[in-house]
């Protein structure tokens, strides 16, 4: 994809996935309260803060460029300044962009139900070791565009609580998002879940309400045969049923896995379980969908499907190096990783739009008005 010059023609083409409103927006948020200096709007202040961010340039970099560019005139501190003011001007343009991405892909495997992968990752700065930031993020199936995003310290857990879920919602996550009380939530709301079963923070029982033994379920599965079986789980004193299916993993693949579980158990100085080695060789995932709804050989797919959002978290990180976060303060950190966001954003809008080819190289916006010309009918 051809560059974006934020001084040339090709940020209209941009400016059509932009939500209406940016002026209003940007003074409601405190990132543009008067016309200051040289930046006497909200569009070039976007333009000065994607220069830096999405164009990779330092700030003395960015406020250079848009010199020479006829942009706009202002020093690397004034920019610096404008970017520390910007974040939830910056949070609000990326919930924007995800509802119309969200309304733009509409299909999905089972009519009128959204499939939504939610992970986590950890994003670090230069100099102290730990984590610095946890971007929260989801993905639509089968279209792979962003739903929903979030960012937070370091203490911002992962749960099933933090995603806005609907009626209908199928939410696919990996076993750090095992706990009953978020899938409880979700379940409330007239949703349902697939999620890899964590047996340390979401324990089974069996229908006379007993504790469920799986080790001795599991090990008559054999590898490339598929396991199903019906559970319960209790919280807040009441029990719900959800659906178990599972099946056996290579024997390469069960000792890599009794491997790292070794290694996690001697890091915290804990004494492995047999349970959780026997436990390490199977797949175990669970759902609150029917077997009526989705085939055990179906819930294991989607879960493999999972891989998805990790591969959206390598790209953010390495395509637009978001993994490094190279600011002082958090109010700047957290802006300087919003833009990265909306940038990732604009580019999923962009992806989605060249599906249709154009002669002209852009799409026309909705209700364009016919230009005063008129040909001849004869």
């Amino acid at each position: 994809m051809h560059p974006i010059n934020a001084a040339d023609e090709s940020w209209e083409i941009l400016a059509q996935f932009l939500p209406d409103d940016l002026e209003g927006s940007a003074r409601a948020h405190g990132a543009f309260r008067r016309a200051r200096g040289e930046v006497k709007s909200a569009s070039v202040l976007l333009r000065l803060l994607l220069l830096h961010v999405a164009g990779g340039l330092s700030l003395e970099q960015a406020a250079m460029r848009a010199r020479e560019n006829q942009l706009v005139k202002i020093s690397p501190v004034g920019l610096f300044k404008r970017l520390r003011s910007s974040g939830p001007w910056l949070v609000w343009l990326t919930e924007q962009l995800v509802k119309t991405l969200a309304k733009d892909w509409d299909d999905t495997l089972w009519p009128g139900r959204s499939i939504r992968v939610l992970d986590a990752t950890d994003i670090q700065e230069p100099g102290p070791t730990g984590t610095d930031w946890r971007l929260h993020y989801s993905l639509r199936l089968p279209q792979l565009s962003c739903d929903f995003v979030q960012v937070t310290d370091a203490h911002g857990g992962e749960t099933l609580k933090r995603l806005p879920v609907e009626k209908g919602d199928i939410v696919l996550c990996d076993r750090a998002y095992s706990q009953r009380g978020s899938v409880t939530q979700v379940l409330a709301h007239g949703a349902d879940v697939i999620v890899r079963l964590n047996t340390g923070t979401f324990p089974l029982l069996d229908r006379t309400g007993q504790p469920l033994n799986l080790g001795p379920l599991v090990e008559k599965l054999k590898v490339g045969k598929i396991g199903e079986w019906s559970v319960w789980f209790e919280h807040a004193g009441q029990r719900y049923p959800l659906r178990l299916c599972g099946l056996r993993k290579s024997e390469a693949a069960a000792q890599r896995a009794r491997r790292k579980a070794e290694q996690k158990a001697r890091k915290h100085g804990n004494e492995i379980r047999p349970e959780t080695l026997q436990l390490a060789s199977f797949v175990l995932v669970l759902t609150s969908l029917s077997a009526g709804e989705a085939a055990a050989s179906l819930i294991l797919e989607l879960y493999r499907a999972r891989w998805q959002v990790e591969l959206a978290f390598k790209r953010l990180k390495q395509l637009l190096a978001a993994g490094h976060v190279p600011k002082t303060t958090d109010a700047s950190s957290r802006a300087w990783l919003q833009a990265k966001i909306v940038t990732a954003l604009l580019i999923e809008h962009m992806i989605h739009a060249g599906r249709f080819f154009s002669p002209w190289g852009y799409r026309l916006p909705a209700g364009t008005a016919m230009a005063g010309v008129q040909g001849s009918s004869r």
